[in-house]
């Protein structure tokens, strides 16, 4: 049995992957709507918050502080949105912001809760000498009413113009935009921009006992690096002899072409998987840690070939991954720029060497 990590954060080894260098044709339209319009939008879904796992995190206090800021006509921090294919916009940075309006103007703080319940929103945590301490929207005079209602929040609406088969200015956008109290991690990142069956079917490969066990984690990872090494097993099955840096980028684009998950690939990899993993999990001990924590590099490199070469024997695994660790060509090909072109192939190819 793998020890289980006791920190909620999965470690692996640093690796060095390039950053990449993007340009995009992409326009920027600032515009000035009222906070009714805003609200009803959230509504109708023309406005989407794209995350799978932060929703709502402010407190009552702190959404009651910002509709105080429209009602005394102070400034509030502008948003960004990004108009996708379907012309709906997409909460980039302020969602917070969005939400706190709409439940003062629906009068219920947050979502029902698991009894269907919803707590009454009343502005809390203001000045004790505040006339709009304690009220709802609904408690408000009319005139204070319609100056929620008409207020205006500027938003920064962004949409990718060239090149037109591929989003991945989003993800970039979202990537150096996001402001939230917890930054994103590339892999939720990818969840929002790419949405499609690929996410549900990476979780569920993720939530693997086997391999979840192989990670030495208890639960999945909350910033889903533990996704992104699925992701990254699915990308280069059948298809690392194609692979080009950086590592981001080449993530970005798979993800967004298999979308659908209904590759002949994909239904591969989805078989071969879970196979592979308790493969692994049951013949090598603590494997993929030759300096303590998770190397996803020689992690990809055992694991490509066990997925692409069912008929590994135990016997050859267990030997062949001994001998492999020690050989010096590998060696170097799983540290620093683990993420380069040839080195990333030179290693699966040392790999299959001593593994097949």
């Amino acid at each position: 049995m793998i020890e289980e990590q006791d920190s909620d954060d999965f470690d692996t080894e640093d690796e060095l992957d390039e950053v990449p260098y993007v340009e995009f044709d992409i326009s920027v339209s600032p515009s000035d709507p009222t906070l009714e319009l805003l609200s009803n939008q959230i509504a109708r879904n023309d406005i989407i918050i794209p995350f799978y796992q932060r929703r709502y995190v402010w407190k009552i206090e702190q959404a009651s502080r910002l509709v105080e800021s429209f009602l005394m006509g102070l400034p509030v921090p502008q948003v960004f949105l990004y108009v996708n294919n379907e012309d709906q916009l997409e909460v980039i940075d302020g969602q917070q912001r969005l939400l706190s309006v709409k439940y003062f103007l629906d009068g219920f703080f947050g979502e029902e809760d698991n009894k269907g319940r919803r707590q009454v929103f009343k502005l809390k945590g203001l000045s004790e000498r505040s006339e709009h301490n304690g009220k709802s929207f609904a408690d408000l005079p009319p005139r204070d009413q319609r100056k929620i209602r008409n207020s205006t929040l500027r938003t920064i609406n962004i949409k990718q113009i060239k090149p037109t088969e591929s989003s991945e200015s989003v993800f970039h956008i979202f990537q150096r935009l996001n402001t939230g109290g917890t930054r994103l991690k590339p892999q939720e990142i990818r969840n929002a921009v790419y949405r499609g069956n690929i996410v549900g079917e990476l979780r569920s490969l993720n939530i693997l006992p086997e391999w979840q066990n192989i990670l030495g984690l208890s639960k999945p990872d909350k910033s889903q690096k533990d996704v992104e090494l699925v992701l990254r097993l699915f990308s280069l099955y059948k298809s690392w002899g194609s692979y080009e840096k950086p590592m981001l980028t080449y993530l970005n684009n798979f993800m967004n072409t298999n979308r659908s998950f209904e590759s002949t690939k994909a239904v591969e990899f989805k078989r071969q998987f879970p196979v592979a993993v308790k493969f692994v999990n049951n013949n090598l001990v603590r494997p993929f840690r030759p300096k303590g924590v998770i190397n996803s590099a020689v992690l990809e490199a055992v694991m490509i070939c066990v997925l692409e070469n069912p008929t590994i024997t135990v016997a050859k695994l267990k030997s062949g991954y001994t001998s492999l660790l020690q050989d010096g060509e590998f060696q170097n090909n799983v540290t620093g720029g683990t993420t380069d072109t040839a080195v990333l192939q030179n290693r699966i190819r040392r790999a299959k060497l001593f593994l097949t």
